[in-house]
C-alpha cells in the first residue's frame, strides 16, 4: 500500500515528537512523562505490525522506502583537471527501506522498547532526563535497522552511543561511571573505525547509498588489499559492539552497573546492531573476503561460546550470570554468520531477535528480583518459590528458553545456525561448540534453582537499606511478562512468523555472495 511508505517515517519521527514534547513537560510531572513515553513505544510497535502486516514476502527487496535529497554538504576542494580550487558538495539523502531482516530485527526492537518504558516506571529519580536519552536511543535503534544511508546509520548510531552512555553513568549502580566510561572508550573506538570504512566506501564508489556501494563493488570490487583492510574495520568496529571476545569487558561493566530497563534494551537490541552490522556491510559488500575468514569468524564464535558459558558458570551474582550468557550466545550468531548459507545466515537472525526477547525477560525478571530483595546474590538469595511462585515460575521459563528448550524460540535459533555451519566446511567449529550448549544448561539450571528451591533465604538487610519485599507478581507486572513469553513460544512453535519475511530476503542475499 502506498500510504505504508510513510510508516517508517513515523516510527522514526514519533520518538522525536514525544521528545520535544517531554523537553517543555515540567519534571515535577512524573506521571504525564511515563505515560508519554509509553503511549510512544506503544504507538510505534502498533506502526511495525502494520509494516508486517503489509510486507510482501516474495520479495528480495527493500520495501516502504523513502527517499529525497536532505541537505547537501558543501567544502572546498581542489580539481587536478583544471588545476584550480572549486565547490564540491556530497548529498546527504534522507533514505530509509525495509526488507526481512530489517523487519525481524525491527519487530524485535519495538516490544522489547515498550516492555522497557512499562518497567522504566521504577526510574523515579530525575525521571525527566532519563525518558528524554531514551527516546534519543529509540530514534537511534529504529533508524540504523531501517537506513539505507551510510551517513544517517553512523548518525543513529551514535545516537545509541550517546544515550546509553548517560543512562548507564547517571542511572547505574555505585561503579556506573566507570562502566559509562569504558562503554564510551570501547564503542567510541568501534565507531571510529566504522566511519573510516564508511568514507574508505565512499572514495571507492562516490555513493552513501547501501545499494548503489554494494552494487558497485560487485561490478568494479577493491583490490584484495583494500577489501581486505575495510572488511577488518568493519570486523573490528561491529565487533566490539557485538561484543567480540577479547572487546567485551565493557559489556560486562555495563550489564553489571545498569539499571534493569537500560540492560534490557543493552542487551535486547543494542547488541544486535553490531551483528546487524556484520551481515550488511562486512559480509554484503566484501562476500569474498567473508569467505576467506569465515574460519575466522566461526573461531570467534567458539571462543565467545565456550569463554561465555564457562565463566558464567562460576559467577555469583545473577547479573554476571546473564551477561556472560549473552557474550555466549553471541557465538551463536558468529556461527551463524560464518556458515555463509542460508539455513545459517537465518539461524543467526532468529537468533539476535530469540536473544533478544529472552534477554529482556531475564532482565526484567532480575529488576522485580532487585527490588524485592535488594540484591540479586546466588549466596544471599535462595528459595525465592516459597514466597514467589508466578515470579519464579517466569524465570524458570526464562531459563528454559535460554537453554534452548524446544517448541521455545531459543531451540530453533540454535539449531538452525549450527545446522548452516554443519553444512559448510567449519564443521568442526559447531562440533566443539556444542559442549557450550551443554554448558549453558548446567549455569543457567545452577544459578535458577539456586535462587528458587530449596529453604526460603534472604539477605540481612542493615540499616537504611530499605525493607524486603516478599510478595509475588504484581498487576503492573504481569503484562511485560506475558508479551515477551508469549513472543517466545510463538517463534518457537510457529518459526514462519519470522523465516516467511526473511526467507526471499537472505536467498537474494546468498545469491549475491555466489552462493556460497
Amino acid at each position: 500500500m502506498a500510504w505504508a511508505q510513510i510508516v517508517p517515517n513515523l516510527v522514526v519521527l514519533l520518538p522525536v515528537v514525544g521528545l520535544v514534547i517531554v523537553l517543555f513537560i515540567p519534571s515535577r510531572q512524573g506521571g504525564t512523562i511515563r505515560l508519554i513515553g509509553q503511549l510512544v513505544s506503544l504507538v510505534v510497535l502498533l506502526l511495525v505490525g502494520i509494516l508486517y502486516s503489509n510486507f510482501n514476502v516474495i520479495s528480495p527487496e527493500g520495501q516502504f522506502s523513502s527517499h529525497f535529497t536532505w541537505f547537501e554538504l558543501s567544502f572546498p576542494g581542489f580539481d587536478p583537471a583544471t588545476q584550480t580550487f572549486v565547490t564540491q558538495s556530497i548529498p546527504v539523502a534522507w533514505s530509509m527501506s525495509i526488507d526481512g531482516i530489517s523487519l525481524a530485527l525491527l519487530m524485535m526492537t519495538a516490544l522489547i522498547i515498550f516492555v522497557a518504558t512499562l518497567a522504566s516506571g521504577y526510574e523515579v529519580r530525575r525521571l525527566k532526563t532519563y525518558m528524554l536519552f531514551l527516546f534519543l536511543l529509540e530514534i537511534g535503534a529504529y533508524g540504523v535497522f531501517m537506513t539505507e544511508n551510510l551517513i544517517w546509520f553512523f548518525i543513529f548510531f551514535e545516537f545509541t552511543l550517546i544515550s546509553l552512555y548517560f543512562l548507564v553513568g547517571q542511572y547505574g549502580g555505585f561503579a556506573r561511571e566507570s562502566a559509562a566510561n569504558a562503554y564510551l572508550l570501547y564503542n567510541g573506538l568501534g565507531s571510529l573505525l566504522m566511519l573510516i570504512a564508511f568514507v574508505v566506501l565512499f572514495h571507492a564508489t562516490g555513493s552513501w547509498d547501501m545499494v548503489v556501494i554494494r552494487e558497485t563493488l560487485a561490478s568494479t570490487p577493491l583490490n584484495h588489499g583494500e577489501a581486505r583492510f575495510v572488511f577488518f574495520l568493519l570486523l573490528i568496529g561491529f565487533g566490539i559492539k557485538l561484543p567480540i571476545f577479547p572487546l567485551h569487558r565493557w559489556m560486562l561493566q555495563v550489564h553489571r552497573e545498569a539499571s534493569p530497563a537500560v540492560v534490557m534494551i543493552h542487551s535486547g537490541v543494542l547488541l544486535k546492531m553490531g551483528a546487524y552490522g556484520l551481515i550488511r556491510f562486512a559480509i554484503g559488500f566484501f562476500p569474498d573476503i567473508a569467505h576467506e575468514y569465515a574460519w575466522l569468524i566461526a573461531l570467534l564464535g567458539l571462543i565467545n561460546l565456550l569463554y561465555g558459558a564457562f565463566l558464567a558458570f562460576v559467577q555469583d551474582e545473577l547479573r554476571l550470570v546473564f551477561a556472560y550468557s549473552s557474550l555466549s550466545h553471541m557465538g551463536i550468531v558468529l556461527f551463524g554468520l560464518a556458515a555463509l548459507n542460508q539455513i545459517g545466515l537465518q539461524g543467526a537472525v532468529f537468533q539476535m531477535v530469540s536473544h533478544g526477547l529472552i534477554s529482556a525477560l531475564l532482565f526484567y525478571i532480575l529488576g522485580s528480583i532487585e527490588r524485592r530483595m535488594q540484591t540479586s546474590s546466588l549466596k544471599a538469595l535462595g528459595g525465592l518459590s516459597a514466597a514467589m511462585p508466578v515470579l519464579s515460575g517466569t524465570l524458570m521459563f526464562a531459563t528454559m528458553a535460554n537453554l534452548g528448550l524446544p517448541a521455545l524460540s531459543g531451540f530453533i535459533s540454535e539449531f538452525q545456525a549450527f545446522l548452516g555451519l554443519f553444512q559448510s566446511d567449519r564443521w568442526l567449529y559447531a562440533a566443539l561448540g556444542l559442549i557450550a550448549l551443554v554448558l549453558t544448561a548446567l549455569y543457567m539450571l545452577r544459578a535458577t534453582l539456586s535462587l528458587t528451591y530449596g529453604p526460603l533465604k534472604v539477605p540481612d538487610m542493615r540499616e537504611g537499606q530499605g525493607a524486603l519485599e516478599l510478595d509475588d507478581v504484581r498487576p503492573q507486572e504481569v503484562m511485560p511478562l506475558v508479551l515477551l513469553a508469549s513472543a517466545i513460544i510463538l517463534i518457537g512453535v510457529y518459526p514462519n512468523v519470522l523465516a516467511t519475511p526473511l526467507g526471499a530476503t537472505l536467498g537474494d542475499f546468498v545469491a549475491r555472495m555466489g552462493g556460497f
